[in-house]
């Protein structure tokens, strides 16, 4: 049995690993490499380390587009097998890969600007929203434990990993033809915190035998708990007393969501002002619909308040923004909100042009509650840039910025050892990818000091043999 690392090694985005095991090819996650656009493309055009017509199966862990935003393009390819994932993952990608396509078009529109100018032949996009359709018909949709054979001798099973809607840990069960052994492999995909507001605890799986994980705040812990009502009406209240704006880029899946029932709680105690708040993003505001259709992955709390018939997505003065004119008659508004918009990272959205009215404005408040890759928009506002470029403009960054980590959907250090030490069995093998090298490098070498199982970073293109 072999293990390909295709992506997210060395990084924390474009995740893609590929199992041969049985003669047959799995591949877990095919997703987008995000950072600078013209490399990125250059990345994510291409599988430099496998032919797509050779791939038997695709495992699909959740549905953020830096795990699934490549599918498209595989079938596209060549891949006709079947795409595994769980209900709520496969309804989620159906808007978040359209809206992927839809991105494609317009950076490739901006490539091409430039290839033109230097006389440069034009690119063709990665995929189109038919492409994006196309592929969802190869889906398989698998709900939460329940055993679903998906190659000779390969048993799969979706565990809750709490990190999105419909997030998994991907376990396989493995009677390994090369050697006679029975196997349990398990893929961490993104691992939760726990103590969510919206989801389930991540699942401790037994009796494991090989490890492939993520790593992406090796070294990082976060500044609070996932529960920091206090903290985030502090930061509100001071935003709001200034009387200026409070722009929120976030992730139109999950974290969007649950600032939402966050902000429903503290309207509801007055803990911060009745202003109006806006979601000024069409993918988020599809997400929130899907949120409402899956209960299954929602903690005791959430799913107590959808069967009393109460929406902890909604509440009075909130406004969903859908049209692209409503959208624009936003930007123009003179009046103190709250606005949530996407992306979480700035690279991409409407939230650019939040930015670029408000930016410089130090009235206004700039709030980050999720992660940032380096060198996102996102990740230099983050890091303290004075100036930025913002959709071909250079701006003053004099608004205030904060930044609540604890809303990161992504287990901090502490919280990966808790997870790694809560998993049963051998651990034989551990596989750490999914995190910059040096953060990657310092959980490994904290791994390594609680067990005695090898404990080894994933390297781009590297096959290993287990």
């Amino acid at each position: 049995m072999k293990l390909t690392f295709c992506g997210a090694a060395g990084t924390t985005t474009g995740s893609q690993h590929l199992l041969d095991v049985n003669g047959h090819r799995v591949l877990l996650d095919c997703g987008l490499y995000q950072g600078r656009r013209h490399e990125a493309f250059e990345i994510n055009k291409h599988f430099p380390h496998f032919d797509p017509k050779s791939i038997d199966a695709v495992v699909l862990s959740h549905a953020h587009i830096d795990h699934s935003g490549n599918l498209p393009n595989l079938t596209r390819s060549g891949f006709d097998g079947n795409i595994y994932a769980t209900f709520a993952t496969r309804d989620l990608c159906q808007i978040m890969l359209a809206d992927s396509a839809r991105i494609q078009m317009h950076d490739i529109e901006w490539l091409n600007k430039k290839r033109v100018k230097s006389g440069e032949e034009p690119l063709e996009p990665l995929y189109d929203e038919m492409d994006a359709e196309r592929c969802l018909r190869q889906f398989v949709n698998v709900g939460y434990d329940r055993p679903m054979l998906i190659a000779p001798g390969v048993s799969l099973r979706f565990i809750d990993a709490g990190h999105i809607l419909g997030s998994a840990q991907v376990v396989l069960d493995i009677e390994d033809e090369d050697d006679g052994e029975k196997k349990r492999f398990l893929f961490s995909g993104d691992v939760g915190r726990g103590n969510n507001d919206i989801l389930r605890d991540p699942v401790a799986v037994e009796d494991v035998d090989y490890v492939l994980m993520e790593s992406t705040y090796g070294g990082r812990e976060h500044e609070l708990g996932t529960q920091a009502d206090e903290r985030i009406a502090e930061i509100l209240r001071r935003a709001l007393e200034r009387k200026g704006k409070v722009i929120i880029p976030a992730f139109a899946v999950e974290r969007t969501q649950q600032i939402l029932y966050v902000l429903h709680q503290l309207f509801e105690e007055g803990s911060i002002p009745n202003v109006p708040v806006y979601v000024d993003s069409p993918l988020a505001v599809n997400a929130t619909e899907i949120f409402r259709l899956h209960p299954e992955c929602f903690n005791h709390e959430i799913y107590n308040f959808l069967f009393e018939k109460r929406d902890p997505f909604g509440f009075e003065g909130l406004t969903l923004v859908r049209s692209v004119s409503n959208s624009k008659a936003l930007n123009r508004s003179k009046e103190q909100a709250i606005i949530i918009s996407a992306s979480g990272m700035c690279e991409a959205g409407r939230v650019l042009h939040h930015l670029k009215n408000e930016i410089e404005n130090p009235k206004n408040t700039i709030l980050f509650v999720g992660y940032c890759a380096q060198q996102t928009l996102g990740w230099k506002i983050r890091e303290g840039h004075k100036k930025v470029r913002i959709l071909g403009g250079e701006y003053a960054v004099n608004a205030r910025v904060e930044i609540m980590d604890s809303f990161s959907g992504h287990a901090d250090h502490s919280e990966l050892l808790d997870y790694f030490n809560a998993m049963s069995g051998p651990k034989r093998k551990t596989w750490l990818v999914h995190g910059e090298e040096e953060r990657s490098a310092v959980f490994r070498d904290a791994l390594r000091e609680v067990h005695k199982g090898e404990v080894s970073l994933g390297v781009l293109g590297e096959t290993v043999e287990f």
